[in-house]
């Protein structure tokens, strides 16, 4: 029989003068024993989303079937680009992990196995935080953004219709195109930060991905392993963006769940 799933929703991580206070939701597995945390990043272009707004693809209960598996969830919310533009929702992230980290006792968690997982923009941001100074003990990140600069031509390379204006998501994450910021957009990119002293990372990206094409989970893995980190891609036939046309969703959830529990 499943163990049931406890939520502490609600709970404030960060309160930024000025701003919203921002919030996690708790999902914790009702097993015994310190549970390791993963801390989950949502998408949405860094504009929208929520914490309570999985993919659609992965159904209502993801976070249960991660505690199902033994991992406790934190769920969170961070500054969109309406609120405030790159570097506020990477310090959010980092908040939040330290925020889990802190208070890891308080709810059963282990402290020394913390992980971060996002899709998309979220899948960008928890790159970038645990490739620029949040310790965490491994990544998941699917079809994430990793190169600002280099996004244009990737999508119009994938047969898309890329966006350079300052219309464009990036645009508003960043305050202006990225072209037209070229040392903030790269400081914004996690394939700038790779380095050996990187935690272990698992890409996946659907190799039919012409919103965020495939290409920039290519060349992240290709810098983390020349600069000699651990780094594991893996391209889902048929997918595009959100996980559309994969043939196992499920698999795919498992693989990334094995990859954490691989890493302690």
């Amino acid at each position: 029989m499943t163990a049931p799933v406890r939520r502490v929703a609600d709970l404030v991580y960060s309160e930024v003068l000025g701003y919203r206070p921002l919030e996690l939701d708790l999902y914790l597995p009702g097993t015994g024993g310190p549970a390791p945390a993963i801390v989950h990043v949502h998408g949405g272009g860094w504009r929208r989303g929520s914490r309570r707004e999985p993919l659609p693809v992965l159904g209502a209960d993801f976070y249960g079937s991660l505690t199902a598996q033994g991992f406790a969830v934190a769920a969170i919310d961070y500054r969109l680009s309406g609120e405030a533009r790159f570097p506020a929702p990477l310090e959010d992230v980092r908040t939040a992990v330290n925020w889990v980290r802190d208070h890891a006792p308080s709810y059963g968690l282990d402290a020394g196995r913390v992980f971060l997982w996002g899709d998309s923009s979220g899948g960008h941001l928890a790159l970038l935080a645990a490739l620029t100074g949040s310790t965490v003990h491994g990544v998941v990140a699917w079809f994430p953004v990793t190169d600002l600069a280099g996004l244009p031509s990737d999508v119009a390379d994938a047969g898309g219709v890329p966006d350079p204006g300052p219309e464009s998501r990036e645009a508003q994450f960043l305050g202006r195109p990225a072209s037209s910021l070229p040392d903030l957009a790269r400081q914004a990119s996690p394939v700038a930060h790779a380095t050996a002293s990187a935690p272990p990372i698992l890409l996946m990206h659907g190799a039919a991905d012409d919103m965020v094409p495939p290409a920039q989970s290519v060349r992240l893995a290709k810098a983390l392993s020349a600069a000699g980190a651990t780094v594991e891609l893996e391209l889902v036939p048929g997918a595009t963006h959100l996980w559309n046309g994969a043939s196992d969703v499920s698999g795919i959830v498992r693989r990334s769940i094995d990859f954490l529990r691989a890493r302690g």
